[in-house]
């Protein structure tokens, strides 16, 4: 068994809508070798459904959204079998980074180190009240790297470097307010609240869904300049289909109702 499930649930003509899991609820959804090419491989064959709307990314239970990666397997690494393996995880990161719809990382108990870094590469992340986020390698001799630069841009350079360096463990209502989730809610409601974002995504245009996408994670490696032009590329783009003509004429004629 990989432990990395996936569901792909049709919504009509609105397209579809997969859920994620990482499945290994007893080790609280820590990612090993194995799970990490299973994720790799998932994400790759979603990233060619052309109907694909939306991607929830979740973990197993209630105990872990991903504890982390599998300190068992890092402790007998090398310096090239290390490579090899934060490089697999890096992977799975910039599969979500680059799957061109947006991924919603809906977050219940921990989401530590590799964890906390798959939650980074989501588009946006919303956690239950007493979900757990740290980044605790240095405790364990090693640094955090790879979508740990990502943090910089969700909670300031202060913020990553007081995780990175401490290897503290911050409640929810924390990271919602330093910015490293966008919602936080109570366990029972981590379901409503993933679907009214997926709502909201599957109302809109789907091919400006994926530009849009595609622009903001270019956007993150962009000056503003570049990135503005960059936009204006995108913009005529969009208008290469009928998508903004027709929505646009719905639009209006329901203002004129």
């Amino acid at each position: 068994m990989s432990g990395i499930d996936v569901c792909v649930e049709p919504r009509g003509s609105l397209g579809r809508v997969a859920t994620l899991t990482v499945d290994n609820p007893g080790k609280l959804n820590i990612l090993d070798p194995e799970r990490m090419a299973a994720m790799e491989h998932a994400l790759h064959g979603l990233a060619q459904d052309a109907e694909l709307r939306v991607l929830v990314l979740r973990g197993a239970g209630s105990k872990a959204f991903i504890g982390g990666a599998d300190v068992r397997a890092m402790a007998g690494l090398d310096p090239g079998s290390a490579r090899a393996f934060i490089s697999g995880l890096h992977r799975v990161c910039d599969g979500l980074r680059r799957l061109p719809v947006p991924a919603i990382a809906r977050i219940e108990g921990f989401a530590l180190g590799a964890g906390l870094e798959v939650a980074a590469a989501c588009d946006m992340r919303v956690a239950a009240i007493g979900a757990k986020f740290g980044m605790p390698e240095v405790k364990v001799g090693i640094p955090s790297v790879i979508e740990a630069a990502l943090l910089p841009q969700l909670i300031g350079w202060g913020r990553t470097r007081r995780l990175l360096l401490t290897g503290e463990t911050i409640e929810a209502e924390e990271a919602a307010r330093w910015g490293l989730v966008e919602r936080m809610v109570e366990a029972d409601g981590l379901d409503a609240a993933v679907e009214e974002w997926v709502d909201a995504i599957l109302a809109a245009g789907p091919r400006a869904i994926r530009l849009q996408k595609s622009l903001i994670r270019q956007w993150e490696e962009l000056g503003v300049s570049a990135a503005i032009r960059r936009g204006i590329d995108t913009f005529a783009e969009a208008y290469t289909t009928a998508e903004p003509r027709e929505r646009m004429a719905a639009f209006l004629r329901r203002r004129e109702r």
